[in-house]
């Protein structure tokens, strides 16, 4: 099972009416979030690990992750609110995020609320986004990946939200060393460019995959993905689709790389160390149609395994 960790939030999406009024709709969404929900619509036996609201915003949240099959036995609920993360929409632009997270559930994570040990159907644990730079979450989440680095699969996918991280030379500090213990990393072009100003992204990326992990893939919107093992380089080039917008795109590319490598049964330290050219650009291209499809659609809503034969 693929467990993912971190927030649990409500998008609130703009709508525009009739009237031409602008409004806002609330889904339910955070990138591991999406990410658990992507990888049980592909297919994959998911599960979710958070702490959750008991508010009603709360409640969506947990009927939407057991609607979509994923396991909620390692969440916890809480009396704090929600997190709430207004979305800005523009067209060719990226999604830009406001969030209201002070005292908020998903960051209250602490570690009396992690199961010690995890199950054992546990084999890969998924980590990404501002949970892992807000408080106490950012700790206990750190701490649990420190704890079963070696022991199973740790995934990774930094998902920067600038306006929560803080300071960029010290959040990048604290991301270097969690990169080091991950076995697979996903990055965009566009996070790698706000944590290094001007520097290649490849390089960087050659530079993390040797501090630890075993494999490092790059996405780069319209231009595909590229990804490198100790071995192994593959690059796909990107999908032509109508784009609605692109909340949830990378959570459902990460989700459909994990996804893809757990059916080749590659999702292991070594077996993903040993990639063929062939298998990682097979990965690759799952990963990318299905964050394709994401993109035709409004909001975090990723394909089912069916959409993509």
């Amino acid at each position: 099972m693929i467990v993912s960790c971190g927030e649990a939030l409500i998008d609130m999406v703009p709508l525009h009416g009739a009237d031409g009024e602008t409004g806002y709709r609330p889904l339910p969404g955070g990138s591991p979030f999406n990410v658990a929900i992507a990888l049980a619509r592909l297919g994959s036996r998911t599960g979710f690990l958070s702490r959750v609201s008991t508010d009603f915003f709360g409640d969506l949240l947990v009927r939407t992750l057991e609607a979509n099959a994923v396991d909620t036995g390692l969440v916890v609920r809480g009396p704090e609110p929600s997190t709430l993360a207004f979305v800005s929409i523009a067209a060719g632009e990226e999604p830009q995020y406001a969030f209201f997270n002070i005292g908020a559930a998903d960051r209250s994570l602490v570690a009396a609320d992690l199961p010690e040990p995890l199950p054992d159907a546990v084999d890969c644990l998924h980590f990404g986004s501002f949970s892992l730079a807000v408080e106490p979450a950012a700790t206990t989440l750190a701490e649990l990946m420190r704890r079963e680095t070696g022991h199973r699969v740790i995934s990774l996918d930094p998902n920067v939200r600038p306006t929560l991280v803080g300071e960029r030379e010290a959040y990048v500090r604290r991301l270097e060393r969690l990169v080091a213990l991950a076995t697979v990393v996903k990055v965009s072009a566009a996070d790698l460019e706000w944590l290094y100003p001007g520097a290649s992204a490849e390089a960087i990326a050659v530079r993390w995959r040797d501090s630890g992990p075993a494999l490092i893939a790059v996405t780069r919107g319209t231009d595909g993905a590229v990804a490198l093992t100790g071995t192994t380089r593959a690059a796909v080039p990107g999908n032509r689709v109508d784009v609605v917008d692109t909340v949830g795109a990378g959570d459902t590319f990460q989700a459909g790389l994990l996804a893809r490598l757990a059916e080749f049964g590659r999702l292991g330290r070594d077996s993903v160390s040993t990639l063929t050219e062939a298998e990682l650009a097979d990965a690759l291209s799952f990963a990318g149609r299905a964050a394709a499809i994401t993109c035709s659609r409004a909001g975090a809503d990723p394909p089912r395994r069916a959409e993509l034969r």
